[in-house]
């Protein structure tokens, strides 16, 4: 059963965006060269519009410290450290190449001094990470979205926002288009991420139709309170 989740297939057309033309990416021109080589290439990259939007949540939150989850080649945290210029990233990358250009790209940014990259899958990884975090960007495998969800809580502080990326799937997660077959399983797994995290009293959630769907969850309440 095929899992992954096809950013870049030009197969399938893309979800079109009532406000795309209007929410522009207010970037460096950095990161908009990496975005572009990287949509030529086939790496899966966040859209412009959904970029911007993370990028206005994380500084609405005044956030401090972000852990994002899925580096691809660095073009969401520098966007993000750009925009919140007080802010440090962790940021985890299994892919070794893609690691490796990241490290790189925050370099030619002049933010490798603010970004600690973790090179390896977040499976293994979160479940040894400590700290509290402002703000979580999470943008990995979608199949994986609910299984990380307990370590994304603990790690998430109180007020502290979570935004996952690509909940809608091209329509499919919420019937708009019809799904294909090989895909049903990765649009369940989906479906049981939104179900758990929007039925969880300690969060309040949101999902914008912004890009391929965002999942914004606010931290409203520690687990450790009764």
């Amino acid at each position: 059963m095929d899992f992954s989740y096809p950013h870049n297939d030009t197969s399938l057309p893309e979800r079109p965006s009532r406000t795309g033309n209007i929410n522009k990416l207010v970037a460096h021109p950095l990161v908009k060269g990496i975005r572009a080589d990287a949509f030529v290439r086939r790496i899966p990259v966040s859209s412009d519009e959904t970029l911007q939007f993370i990028c206005v949540q994380a500084r609405a939150c005044g956030a401090e410290n972000i852990l994002e989850i899925g580096a691809a080649v660095g073009a969401s945290g520098i966007a993000l450290l750009q925009t919140c210029p007080q802010a440090h990233l962790i940021t985890i990358e299994k892919n070794a190449d893609f690691a490796a250009e990241a490290q790189a790209n925050f370099g030619r940014a002049g933010l490798s001094d603010r970004v600690k990259l973790l090179k390896g899958d977040a499976a293994d990884i979160l479940p040894r990470l400590g700290g509290q975090f402002d703000f979580i960007f999470l943008d990995g495998p979608k199949v994986q979205y609910v299984k990380w969800l307990p370590h994304l809580k603990r790690l998430l502080r109180s007020g502290g926002m979570l935004a996952a990326d690509d909940v809608l799937l091209y329509g499919w997660v919420n019937g708009e288009v019809p799904a294909p077959q090989k895909r049903h399983m990765l649009v369940e797994h989906v479906r049981e991420y939104l179900d758990a995290v929007m039925g969880d009293g300690d969060f309040l959630s949101y999902v914008a139709d912004v890009g391929d769907g965002i999942a914004l969850s606010v931290k409203i309440k520690d687990t450790n309170e009764s």
